[in-house]
């Protein structure tokens, strides 16, 4: 079985990686996680601790030293089924798209897009410079999908764990990873009145309160 790469770097977010990885782990995927120094202090600020074990447990998953270019990771040679970078800080994504390989999570980008594997980046920046949106374009146009954590909101989330299980879901599909991490869009529902985000829970709104107003 090769196995998935997820790394996390350090944008804000964390946990999408976190919830990525243990989505890979309940299905039996065995994935590779590495995360960065600047990974490691944001998880520590948002989830209240920067080791994976502490989130993930010790079994299922292999971690790897972001410093240790002898990983497996890094070599071509290695079979993985594709890499995700979630969240991919700004530098991060701007060291794959020019081939910079400073540590292991550039050297595993750079080797997944050599052997024409799967590689999902998920930027968490707002606003974006006119250099992150080229550093974007430029790994769009080398094959590499771009994901901004962006959820939607169709699908009524009632809490943030929605809200990132929709981003998250996303990316499984992109690896072909079936899930049931958040409702599927039908197609609007039938509604006599303008549709409103209350009104899909079945909640009436009143007048000044309705999504459509101007």
């Amino acid at each position: 079985m090769n196995h998935p790469i997820v790394a996390i770097t350090g944008a804000s977010g964390s946990c999408y990686g976190i919830r990525l990885l243990e989505v890979l782990i309940s299905q039996g995927l065995e994935p590779y996680a590495v995360v960065s120094p600047a990974g490691r202090q944001v998880m520590a600020v948002e989830l209240g601790s920067g080791d994976l074990k502490d989130h993930l447990g010790a079994a299922g998953y292999r971690e790897e030293d972001v410093r240790d270019l002898a990983s497996p990771l890094a070599s071509g040679s290695f079979p993985t089924s594709g890499m995700v970078i979630i969240p991919c800080s700004t530098g991060t994504l701007g060291s794959v798209a020019h081939g910079i390989s400073s540590n292991l999570i550039h050297r595993a980008a750079e080797v997944s897009l050599k052997e024409r594997r799967p590689l999902i980046v998920v930027p968490r920046e707002t606003p974006l410079s006119q250099i992150t949106l080229q550093n974007m374009l430029a790994l769009a146009q080398a094959g590499v999908h771009v994901v901004p954590a962006s959820p939607g909101f169709y699908h009524a989330p009632k809490e943030i764990g929605d809200l990132v299980d929709f981003v998250v879901g996303r990316v499984l599909d992109l690896m072909k990873i079936p899930h049931q991490l958040s409702k599927r869009w039908t197609g609007l529902p039938s509604f006599d009145a303008p549709f409103t985000l209350s009104q899909s829970k079945g909640e009436p709104l009143a007048q000044d309160d309705r999504c459509d107003r101007d």
